[in-house]
């Protein structure tokens, strides 16, 4: 159980990869606080696994008082030894009909929100004796693809964000690393139609989609004292996405 009674937050945690990473989280013996909008679900999955595990958290990452909130509720339920940045929203448009408002919301929630997450994980654990910090980045920040100008640099900027903070806090204690899924079965996924899905599938390697477990294997890997030795590292968790062209 590598995350034995470890206190880990989980923004984006009430559904898909956060949903699954909480659940990774409790299996593996710690405890989680989910931070995210959907109170019903976040209650839910609170209930299931059990009160005494997991707490739901309302929080709107891009409000720097609701994260100081999070960060203090954490603390007191469980403490705070790690934090999974994963709270995001996903965006296609053309780059020429992307209006001010359309670039702005994802910039502030896939960017801006993971640095002031970053930020109250780092204010809170370099006066508690360190931790481990995991942003969720994309293949997207890695490769362009048409049609998503902000989410694309909005994730390529969490690649940067995440290589500055371990360089600022490797001799701290403190490890901030990212995971860059490729696309996985969430039900962001589940409004395409089977031609879009398929798509999808032919653009992996392994000819499938990833699973929300998959991810959260990848993340409490490096949450986790196994990996003790990593900072500034991304893990590509993508089906051989970004290896290359058959």
């Amino acid at each position: 159980m590598r995350l034995k009674d470890k206190g880990i937050i989980v923004t984006g945690g009430a559904s898909g990869i956060g949903e699954a990473t909480v659940r990774k989280i409790v299996n593996e013996g710690g405890k989680a606080v989910i931070g995210d909008l959907d109170a019903d679900q976040g209650k839910a999955i609170a209930s299931e696994l059990g009160e005494d595990r997991v707490l739901y958290v309302h929080t709107n990452v891009v409000d720097s008082h609701e994260v100081q909130a999070l960060f203090q509720t954490a603390a007191d339920f469980c403490g705070v030894d790690g934090v999974f940045n994963n709270a995001g929203i996903g965006a296609i448009t053309p780059s020429d009909e992307c209006s001010d408002e359309d670039w702005q919301q994802v910039i502030d929630i896939n960017l801006t929100g993971v640095f002031k997450v970053a930020r109250a994980a780092l204010r809170h654990m370099l006066g508690n004796g360190g931790g481990a910090i995991v942003n969720c980045a994309s293949i997207l920040g890695h490769l362009g693809q048409s049609q998503t100008p902000a989410y694309s640099a909005a994730k390529g900027g969490v690649l940067n964000i995440t290589r500055t903070l371990a360089m600022e806090t490797a001799t701290r204690n403190i490890r901030v690393n990212s995971v860059s899924p490729g696309y996985v079965d969430t039900p962001i996924l589940s409004a395409l139609d089977e031609e879009s899905r398929n798509g999808l599938i032919s653009l992996h390697p392994m000819k499938r989609l990833g699973q929300p477990e998959e991810i959260a294997n990848a993340t409490a890997f490096l949450l986790s004292d196994e990996a003790s030795f990593i900072t500034g590292a991304d893990l590509l968790v993508d089906g051989g996405f970004t290896a290359g062209k058959s």
